[in-house]
């Protein structure tokens, strides 16, 4: 009975890192038809959004099963606890995926973001697909260094958007209001995937050590 929950579990595990390509490929999507306003695109990834979400259910509703039928304890019990925390936070990943790829299709046939900023939004995608390619080897080896390692990435993220908001807050900003309000949602979409990484990190961590630190700001919704 013990080795067929370590199974379930350990299939919960290896579930978690392949939902966490589905999110680096829809970030890595989402931002393309951003920069290139491509429309077929975008709607594949609003569509394939319903596959993580689907995922998500899914394993949400396997630790369930776990904490309910097996009663796990100390370290099994951490990583069912963890796991259904990241799922939630994987899922957040998937629909600010899915929130930039709307922008790209309400835009289109133009593109959402002014040239001038498409360097920015460029290098803010590529650390955020980074991270979260980076939260799921986390998951897969269990390598607590690299957890930690996601806070000093996101550094840069944050540089990104105080970046990004020096330029909306210059006074010769060109580009009028309703550009303005797509770069500050933007800018908040991969700055939130980037915090969600960072959150899978520490649960990981306390996954194998038992840290637990400030649990209630690992995710600000």
């Amino acid at each position: 009975m013990r080795d067929s929950y370590r199974e379930q579990l350990d299939a919960v595990v290896a579930d978690l890192v392949e939902m966490s390509q589905m999110i680096c490929a829809a970030v890595r999507h989402a931002t393309a038809a951003l920069l290139h306003a491509d429309f077929q695109l975008a709607e594949q990834v609003i569509s394939e959004d319903a596959r993580i979400d689907d995922a998500h259910a899914d394993i949400e509703m396997r630790c369930f099963d776990l904490l309910a039928l097996q009663a796990p304890v100390a370290g099994e019990l951490r990583t069912v606890v963890a796991a259904l925390r990241m799922v939630t936070e994987m899922g957040r990943m998937g629909d600010l995926a899915a929130h930039v790829a709307k922008i790209a299709r309400m835009r289109y046939p133009e593109k959402a973001l002014p040239r001038s900023l498409e360097g920015n939004f460029t290098r803010m995608a590529e650390v955020a697909e980074e991270m979260v390619e980076r939260a799921g080897k986390t998951l897969r080896t269990r390598n607590v260094a690299l957890a930690r390692e996601l806070a000093e990435i996101d550094e840069e993220m944050d540089d990104l958007r105080r970046s990004q908001f020096r330029i909306l807050l210059d006074g010769s900003w060109p580009y009028g209001v309703e550009a303005a309000v797509d770069v500050a949602l933007l800018g908040r979409y991969y700055e939130r995937i980037a915090d969600h990484a960072v959150s899978m990190g520490r649960r990981l961590i306390y996954v194998v050590t038992g840290e637990i630190g400030n649990v209630d700001t690992w995710t600000q919704a």
